[in-house]
Formats: structure tokens, C-alpha cells, sequence
């Protein structure tokens, strides 16, 4: 048996945190991060049993004033009280047509939010339910990191030649960072469109901030070879890259990926089809390369939702997304005959899209209703100016 000895603490040690650590112990906040923000305010019981009339009266309240939008990946609960649903940026364009709405109330994640707010008018107020609801591949890639990637590419002699193309889930900054060095945004759905044209307009493209999203369009839908492509490595000395390396590739892929769609993997595909024979796989362009190419059908949420609508009676499926879509999914076609399961055996939920709930949108409504705006999601003008840019541009593509 190995003896334990417990160190005395030396008084002598001046040891400071790092501000990351300080986010993820919930001792600092930073808005401009995706995670570890406080959320003021006294939140109702979940446990209260009135929560949905509270919710319905607040809303009734507020009526035309406010407009609910609810990503594909809510909690039911919250999913009940949307306006519309859709992807991230499906419900920024719904809140952009809706100008007359003085609160937008955005039912996701903060990144999310932050669009909205960009592409808004002046008077309206976007509002987070929780401000702690972030997304962890958003934040795997910050301004100054960004920035630092640009320096190295500048030092190795390819800035020039290198268009960066940001997926729409990422921070403002980066949005901003995209515009103003001539690049464009894209989404899962159009991130081919958005490729093609970045290499129209120089040689090689800094694909932020989902490797995978990045990878998969060049190889899967444009014929690049893996070889093609690299990855950067924010947290290693210039990108853990070589200026020949660099020189050499067409897709600079930065180090990020979803927590939830990276849980899949090949074992995951092979299980499900000796479990269900006959079954179809349908995953996000946000999984690894291996699964993308191991699956019958990849695409985007929306392409997963029509794929489905679309499926015949008594067809089989195995999802590769967040959970509580899946789930929704599954119970919606039941009675056609689908069986519709999830990829993975373990359960995933997005644990920050969670964090949205019944008791925080209950706050946040009856604050509205009560005249206190809460939680409110603002873009500095200069930030605000270079995304819309970049947001631009993916809105202009053929």
C-alpha cells in the first residue's frame, strides 16, 4: 500500500489563477465568454407548478413586444413557448424581420444571441434567458488567439493568400475578425458555397472554429485529400505548425469542435447498424471525418428535420445530433411508423444549451413584463460593424 503524506501549505507561495480557471470555478464573469457568466436575479423553484401560466401570462403580457426564439436543441419545456424554431442563424434572420418586437427573448446560446443582436435594429433589446448558456467550441477560439494565428501567417509569408471563413458558431469577435480581413461566415449548410467562394478570391482558407465542419466540406464535398488540410493548434507555438507546412495547405482547420457531435464515433456507426439491420445513419457535419464518412446521410439540423419528414413509414434511423432534438423527433414520427433512435448509447445532452429552462425563461419574461430589461446581449458598434461584414457576405453568396 503506497503511503499518503499531506504537504503543509507553503505561506510563501504567491500562486494567482488563471482567468480561465477563475471562469470555470464561477469566481469572475465575462461577458465575451461563452461560459462561467453569472446570471443576477432570484430564478423561480423548478419545482413551482405554475410555471407554465406564469409563463403563458408573462408572454400574453408582453404580447406582440416580444419575440421568442427557440433553437432545435431546447428543452421541451422551453421549445412550448418559442415563436419559431430553427438553427442559429435561421432564428437571427427571424428576429431581423421582425422589427417591431422591442424584446427579442433568444431561447440558446450566447454566440447566438449575439447575432441577433447584430443584425437587429438599434431599439430592440435582445435578451439571454441565462447568461451561462454558452457553447464550448465558440470559445475554443478567442480574439487574441485569432489574432496571434494571423501574426504567424503573416510571418510565414501567406496572410496574403489566406481568406478566413468563421462558422456561424463563433463569437462576435471573431465574426468581426472574418470581416475585416475579407472573409465571410457560413453555416453547416452553405459552408460549401462559402469555400468555393473564399477560393476565388485567394488560395488557401483559415476555417474557424470547427475543424471537423471544415475538413468535412473539403474532402467530403469538394475533393480535397486529408492532406490538403492542417490544424492549428492555438495552445502550441505557431499552431504546432511549420512555415512549409502552412505554405503546403489549402485548409488551415483551427483546433475546435462540438462537445456533442465529437462524442460520436465509428463505433458508435458500426454498433447501431449490427443493433438494427436495415438502419439508416444521419449525422451533423459537425462529427468527425470518420463518422461523416462512415454515415448513410450527413447534414445540417434542417437537412436532418426534412430528411425525416420526408423518410417512408416504417423506415429506420440513427441520428448523430444533440439529444433532445433526436428525442423530439422520434416522438413527432412514432405514429408514421419511424423508428428513430439516437446514434450514441450514451445519452449527450448540449449540457450549456441546457441551461436554459423554464424557471430562467419564467425570469426573464417577467421582468420584461414588469419593465426590467435582464440579461441583455449588446455588440459594441465597431465589433457589430465588421460581423455584419462578414454576414453580408454569406448572405450575397449564389
Amino acid at each position: 500500500m503506497r503511503a499518503v503524506t499531506t504537504a503543509q501549505p507553503r505561506q510563501d507561495l504567491d500562486v494567482q489563477p488563471t482567468p480561465l480557471a477563475l471562469l470555470l470555478l464561477g469566481r469572475e464573469a465575462d461577458p465575451k465568454s461563452e461560459r462561467g457568466v453569472e446570471c443576477p436575479g432570484d430564478l423561480p423553484a423548478p419545482s413551482d407548478p405554475d410555471l407554465v401560466e406564469r409563463a403563458r401570462a408573462a408572454k400574453a403580457k408582453l404580447g406582440d413586444k416580444v419575440f421568442v426564439l427557440g433553437h432545435h436543441y431546447q428543452r421541451d419545456e422551453v421549445i412550448e413557448f418559442a415563436d419559431v424554431t430553427g438553427d442559429s442563424f435561421k432564428l437571427a434572420r427571424d428576429a431581423a424581420a421582425r422589427p417591431d418586437a422591442e424584446y427579442i427573448v433568444f431561447c440558446g446560446v450566447h454566440f447566438m444571441a449575439e447575432s441577433a443582436d447584430i443584425l437587429t435594429g438599434d431599439d430592440q433589446k435582445v435578451v439571454l434567458p441565462d447568461l451561462a448558456a454558452g457553447c464550448s467550441m465558440a470559445d475554443m477560439a478567442s480574439a487574441e488567439q485569432v489574432a496571434e494565428c494571423w501574426d504567424v501567417l503573416t510571418e510565414a509569408g501567406i496572410a496574403e493568400q489566406v481568406v478566413p471563413v468563421s462558422y456561424m458558431n463563433s463569437s462576435a469577435d471573431i465574426k468581426a475578425f472574418t470581416g475585416k480581413h475579407g472573409g465571410t461566415i457560413c453555416t453547416s449548410s452553405n459552408a460549401k458555397r462559402a469555400l468555393d467562394w473564399a477560393f476565388e478570391q485567394g488560395e488557401k482558407v483559415l476555417f474557424l472554429p470547427d475543424q471537423h465542419l471544415g475538413r468535412n466540406t473539403a474532402v467530403r464535398d469538394m475533393g480535397m485529400s486529408l492532406d490538403d488540410c492542417v490544424v492549428y493548434n492555438p495552445h502550441k507555438p505557431n499552431g504546432g505548425l511549420t512555415a512549409e507546412q502552412l505554405r503546403a495547405a489549402k485548409m488551415i482547420l483551427w483546433r475546435g469542435h462540438c462537445s456533442v457531435h465529437g462524442r460520436f464515433s465509428l463505433e458508435s456507426v458500426e454498433d447501431v447498424r449490427a443493433r438494427i439491420p436495415g438502419v439508416n445513419v444521419l449525422v451533423h457535419p459537425e462529427c468527425k471525418h470518420e463518422v461523416v464518412a462512415a454515415a448513410d446521410y450527413v447534414g445540417s439540423t434542417e437537412y436532418i428535420i426534412k430528411a425525416l419528414e420526408a423518410a417512408p413509414a416504417g423506415s429506420k434511423w440513427a441520428i448523430g445530433t444533440e439529444l433532445n432534438l433526436v428525442r423530439r423527433l422520434a416522438n413527432r414520427f412514432a405514429p408514421e411508423g419511424k423508428e428513430i433512435v439516437f446514434l450514441d448509447k450514451t445519452v449527450c445532452f448540449c449540457s450549456t444549451m441546457n441551461r436554459i429552462d423554464l424557471p430562467h425563461l419564467v425570469w426573464a419574461l417577467e421582468s420584461l413584463a414588469d419593465g426590467k430589461v435582464v440579461n441583455r446581449i449588446e455588440v459594441d458598434r465597431e465589433t457589430e460593424d465588421f460581423a455584419k461584414l462578414a454576414l453580408e457576405r454569406m448572405l450575397a453568396l449564389p
